[in-house]
């Protein structure tokens, strides 16, 4: 008797144990459970640990609550300005009411990304090539809102979508090239030109400045003599200014002071006079005859009297046109 109670509470202890293990199911932190019992939803969610269900007439479905990564397959479309582009994103969503994800949709991964293609096609036709290449925050917002609509009532959050590349056509991207680098000469055009405008004020305060200190164009050009030496070139190359002629000349201007600045004329040699011209025919002299031969007389060794006659003064400023007190001019 006793060994059939003790084979029957083996027996019990066994059957008991089985049970457990049929029905015990373990459900992890990043999980809910969504029990179906007889076809019919359970109003328990069972949350993550150790629970129970009743063999063969409960069915537990486990559904994950992590944040998935979708890749979006590259679609091909027509933009607004008709421009022939292939674009694809990334979709990150979750699942947030596991019954819904369940019961209102068959594959909730699926229809997720079936969502996000169809969107993603007409979001691109209803931009711009710039709004692709540029604003890409805006149309990763509306792109978010067309899936997210009908997520909602799958129980997905549509957490952010992202349009990850955007690929042209050869053709295009050759004109884009080509007007960047346009763009860009003309920005460097203007900025070379403002750049020279800048330079000249510059150039015309510091020609202005020097104009009142001839000393400072001299020390400039010492200053230009030192830069070029110490590139230790085997030429070297001395500028000489026409500003610092002007310089020296305005030097010597004071010696001409006393005359106003206009010179007189050169005094004209006195000549002797000739005593045929001195005195008429039939009248005596006043002074004593000259002391040379007479007029009858041959002159010595037949050689006649040589007057000559004195050449005027050099003036060099009276040979080149100009007075020495006018300025050199640059021609």
């Amino acid at each position: 008797m006793v060994q059939v109670l003790l084979i029957a509470l083996v027996a019990v202890l066994a059957g008991g144990l089985m049970y457990t293990m049929a029905a015990a199911r373990v459900v992890k932190q990043y999980e809910r459970g969504v029990v179906l019992r007889l076809g019919r939803l359970h109003d328990e969610v069972r949350f993550p640990g150790l629970t129970m269900i009743v063999p063969g007439v409960d069915r537990l479905r486990k559904v994950n609550m992590q944040i998935v990564t979708m890749p979006v397959p590259a679609q091909d479309g027509i933009t607004r300005d008709n421009v022939t582009v292939r674009v694809d994103a990334v979709i990150y969503f979750k699942v947030v009411d596991a019954a819904s994800a369940v019961i209102q949709v068959e594959d909730y991964r699926f229809a997720v990304s079936q969502m996000a293609q169809t969107s993603l096609r007409s979001i691109i036709g209803k931009s711009d090539l710039d709004d692709l290449l540029s604003d890409r925050e805006k149309l990763n917002q509306g792109l978010e809102l067309m899936i997210d609509s009908p997520a909602v009532g799958w129980g997905v959050q549509i957490d952010r979508v992202e349009i990850k590349d955007v690929s042209l056509p050869e053709t295009m991207k050759r004109s884009m090239a080509r007007q960047a680098e346009a763009d860009r000469e003309r920005r460097a055009r203007v900025i070379n030109a403002d750049a020279e405008l800048q330079a000249s004020k510059k150039l015309a305060q510091a020609a202005q400045q020097m104009s009142t200190q001839p000393a400072a164009l001299q020390l400039r050009l010492l200053q230009t003599v030192v830069a070029v030496a110490a590139e230790k070139n085997s030429t070297l190359v001395l500028p000489f200014p026409v500003e610092l002629l002007r310089f020296l000349e305005r030097a010597q201007q004071p010696q001409h002071a006393g005359t106003g600045g206009q010179r007189t004329a050169p005094e004209q040699p006195v000549r002797p006079a000739d005593p045929s011209d001195a005195e008429p025919s039939g009248a005596e002299p006043s002074g004593p005859p000259p002391a040379g031969p007479s007029a009858g007389e041959p002159e010595p060794d037949g050689v006649p009297e040589f007057d000559p006659e004195p050449l005027p003064e050099f003036d060099p400023g009276k040979e080149s046109g100009r007075s020495r007190s006018e300025p050199f001019t640059r021609h």
